[in-house]
């Protein structure tokens, strides 16, 4: 058989040949425009070379997969056990029960009772290797200890059990904004906890420092690797001054992160806490030990419009959790942000998962980044950047301290606003909600069930949020304008010249209007003001090029106001006839960068 070619028919490439083609590409434009950069300030540059020097991160055992975890959190235990056996029987290999008012609660939990508990997990096998994480809040923290004494009914060895018991107190003040003790007198107590699971057998790990909690409520990766790391010292400290030896206390903590739909920063995160917790162990004099890392796929890219686009999201998330070394992952079913996802939904998130192990092989090539220029030098500015911040809550004197001082929140809450600015000016995108939306989609089904009442929170709460919830109230407010009048909100855009002129600025302004709910009306040719009395708009976009403009556009404005047009956009930048063209009526001028919300918002003043 003759042995095919494929590299060695090309000629070598080299940095200088493939900035050649850049700058030609670029026409002009800065070779700088094609950086960027992370919400810590972290530079991405546009190409990087291998990592030479670079070796393997200790994590996930090499060649062997994932846990495959599926979240429980349908409130009622019988359906809840129903879910529990089919994931089972279907691909997942561990559970995450999810309890009111924790972390990952999402509208929707379990009761934390002993009955609720063992209706959930009958007829589960809790010795046959299935992973059961709890998800825990301040008021469902009983759960632990209901669960280690159903394993005791059942006759079970607690060492033959897989449970991670999830024990996270300052995830909980962090959640809430609130602290029943202060933090000297709670961790005694947590101590106590870890240490009375420890002496029955359970092997833990008990406690869980949460980083999602940061993530949810709109942080940076460094300051949700800062943060959980704050969290693991903190916990390291009070089960050693609880009597815990520090190698055993650093055996009972896990972590758990978010999963993000920015695959290089997720591979890079997962990376960077292994390396973090490491230099804990080594500035405690403690051997390396790999530490047990969770995922789940982040809440705060969820979407309720176009909910099928959360598979692709999820996808991605649950590949650079994989990649990055995660121990398990969970996936959260596309349509979790509408209600309690059904079967299908579910599936899919198992099978998301199952791709990547059956058929991708991810799992075979123990931490497959490193090497990677590009990963390697994220990895290594997020272990630097988040070493800083958790420095700085150090010298505060800690998590529980500085969430007292509402320094974390602060400075979360100052990333959430510029991420906010960037959702509303479009910058950070949403496929299917603040970009290319589909006004005709049809309805998600989820399960018939109602959402739990929001445990009350303090002002110093780091609330969770998604990133598409403005865009959402737009839409919510055109179904609305719909159900009253029979038809949604409508704009005219009114494409000048030829094709070639207005297509891609015609394709722009509807994406951005129907992003908004606002449906979008296209008219070009001869009879352009009879065109828009018929569309039946209230509104009217003009669209085309610059060179179309500077002859048509002034005169076009003038005429669709006279036509009856409340207010007229220009899809592009106004230029040096800013005046003349506001003269003419022009209100607002659509680009990439401008404040989309504002302008939709107002939009709606004119309807």
């Amino acid at each position: 058989m003759v042995e095919l070619s494929l590299a060695s028919d090309f000629p070598p490439a080299d940095e200088a040949a493939w900035k050649a083609l850049v700058e030609e590409a670029l026409k002009g434009a800065p070779f700088a425009a094609l950086k960027s950069k992370t919400y810590d300030g972290i530079a991405i540059e546009p190409l990087y070379g291998r990592a030479q020097q670079a070796s393997r991160i200790e994590g996930r055992t090499p060649g062997l997969p994932w846990a495959v975890m599926q979240r429980i959190d349908l409130p009622d235990p019988k359906p809840a056990n129903t879910q529990i056996l089919d994931d089972l029987n279907n691909g997942a290999s561990g559970l995450t029960l999810v309890f009111q008012g924790a972390i990952g609660d999402y509208g929707y939990a379990l009761p934390a009772t002993g009955t609720a508990i063992s209706a959930v997990l009958d007829n589960v096998y809790l010795d046959a290797g299935v992973a059961i994480d709890l998800d825990l809040s301040r008021g469902s923290k009983d759960a632990a200890g209901l669960l280690a004494t159903l394993v005791k009914a059942r006759s079970l060895a607690p060492q033959a059990v897989h449970i991670r018991f999830g024990f996270n107190p300052l995830g909980a003040i962090a959640m809430t904004g609130e602290s029943p003790k202060p933090w000297p007198d709670l961790a005694p107590i947590f101590a106590g906890l870890v240490s009375d699971l420890a002496a029955q057998d359970f092997a833990g790990p008990f406690a869980v420092a949460d980083g999602r909690v940061i993530h949810a409520a709109g942080g940076s990766e460094a300051q949700e690797l800062a943060f959980a790391l704050a969290c693991a010292v903190a916990y390291l400290r009070a089960m050693e001054q609880g009597g815990i030896k520090l190698d055993d206390a650093r055996r009972f903590i896990y972590f758990r992160l978010a999963a993000d739909q920015d695959q290089f920063l997720t591979i890079a995160k997962f990376r960077a806490l292994r390396k973090l917790w490491a230099r804990v162990a080594e500035a405690c004099g403690l051997n390396p030990r790999p530490a047990f890392v969770a995922a789940e796929t982040a809440w705060r890219m969820m979407t309720k419009r176009d909910p099928h686009g959360n598979i692709v999201r999820g996808t991605i998330a649950a590949l650079g959790a994989a990649v990055g070394g995660a121990d398990a992952v969970s996936v959260l079913p596309f349509s979790v942000a509408l209600g309690v996802p059904d079967a299908f939904a579910r599936r899919i998130a198992r099978n998301t998962q199952t791709i990547l192990i059956e058929e991708a092989n991810i799992h075979r090539v123990a931490d497959a980044a490193a090497g990677s220029g590009a990963i390697e030098a994220l990895t290594d500015a997020l272990c630097a950047t988040a070493w800083t911040l958790f420095q700085a809550i150090e010298r505060e004197g800690g998590a529980a301290e500085a969430l007292e001082a509402g320094s974390i929140q602060r400075a979360v809450a100052k990333v959430r606003a510029e991420r906010e600015g960037n959702v509303a000016r479009r910058k950070e995108t949403l496929i299917g909600t603040s970009d290319f939306p589909d006004l005709a989609e049809d309805q998600v089904a989820v399960l018939a069930q109602a959402r739990l009442a929001a445990l009350s929170t303090s002002k110093e709460a780091l609330a969770p949020m998604r990133l598409s919830e403005p865009f959402e109230r737009l839409r919510d407010r055109s179904d609305a304008h719909l159900a009253k009048h029979g038809t949604r909100p409508k704009v005219f855009l009114a494409c000048l010249g030829r094709p070639a002129d207005f297509n891609a600025r015609a394709s722009f302004a509807k994406s951005q209007f129907e992003s908004g709910g606002i449906e979008a009306a296209q008219g070009d040719g001869d009879n352009l003001m009879k065109r828009f009395k018929d569309s039946g708009a209230k509104l009217a976009c003009l669209c085309s090029s610059d060179k179309v403009y500077a002859s048509r556009a002034a005169d076009t404005a003038t005429a669709l106001r006279k036509a009856g047009a409340k207010r007229v956009y220009l899809a592009g930048k106004a230029g040096a006839d800013r005046a003349a063209l506001e003269q003419a009526g022009i209100g607002n001028f659509l680009h990439q960068g401008c404040d989309t919300l504002q302008i939709l918002h107002s939009a709606y003043d004119e309807i």
